[in-house]
Parts: C-alpha cells; structure tokens; sequence
C-alpha cells in the first residue's frame, strides 16, 4: 500500500548539523578548512565566473555578421546529377521536384560543367559554364524571373 511505501533502510540519513561546537564534531571552521575565497560567507560565484579573468562570454564577439535581409539563397542542382538520374527531354522547376532534385522552396540554379543529354531547362538561374554545356550537348536554358520577394520587418 502507498502509505506504508519508506526508503530502504541506511539510504536517507539526518545531515549534518555543522558549526554547533567542536565537541559537536563541526565547530570552528565549519567543515570549511581553512582561510581562502570557499571558507568565506556568500562564497557562492556566478555561473561562468572564472575567478576574475574576463569570462568567456565576455570574450567573444558581441554580434554574429551581417546576413542582408533581402538575400536569395538558391538551391543548386548539378548538371553532373542531372545527366546520371534524368533522361534527356524538357525539365522545369516543378519536374525537377518532382524527380527529387529539388527540395525546398528555394529558386533553382543550374551549376556544373559536364554534360552528354539533351536538356530543355527552364529554372532561376544558371552558372555561364552550366548553360555553355547545356547548349553544347544541343539542348537549351531558359531563365524564369523570380516572383517579388515579400520582406516583412
């Protein structure tokens, strides 16, 4: 029954009653040795405090960069890839999803300098050996605009 539930018998005992007299077994210094900064009163520090040294958090830079806050991040997809897991034919963004190139919802560009297929491309961007390529094994690209980027500050 849960009112007859105790501790198994030598796991709790009573603590130590400190500093009551020396014949009490804690006088005198209080189980603190002797002297220094631990047998002080208040001895408790701060979290991170390293004995007066500037402490680390107060040692690395204060701020993390500049990220600008219209930045496009594209998502890149290699020619290489493309040429390994595609057969030749015409591909957008939303096919390129849909194969399992592309993932987020981030503008696609084409990157990479070795090609053998066929492609028809329309994506975001293309790197000047990327399209070079593309163009030399007979296909095409063609470059979408992004869509307005809505910044909300």
């Amino acid at each position: 029954m849960l009112h007859t539930l105790r501790p198994a018998r030598g796991a709790v005992s009573k603590r130590k009653r400190i500093a009551r007299g020396n014949s009490g077994g804690g006088g005198t210094t209080g189980g603190r040795g002797t002297k220094g900064q631990q047998s002080r009163t208040g001895k408790g520090r701060n979290f991170g405090f390293e004995g007066g040294q500037t402490p680390l958090v107060r040692r690395q830079p204060k701020l993390g960069g500049f990220i600008h806050p219209r930045r496009v991040e594209n998502e890149v997809v290699s020619l290489e890839k493309m040429d390994k897991l595609l057969e030749a034919g015409s591909y957008d963004v939303t096919a390129l999803r849909r194969r399992g190139l592309v993932r987020s919802g981030r503008p696609v560009k084409i990157l990479g300098n070795t090609v053998t297929k066929k492609f028809a491309l329309t994506v975001h961007g293309a790197s000047k050996a990327a399209k070079a390529a593309v163009e030399k094994a007979g296909g095409s690209v063609t470059i979408t605009k992004l869509k307005a980027i809505s910044t909300k500050l």
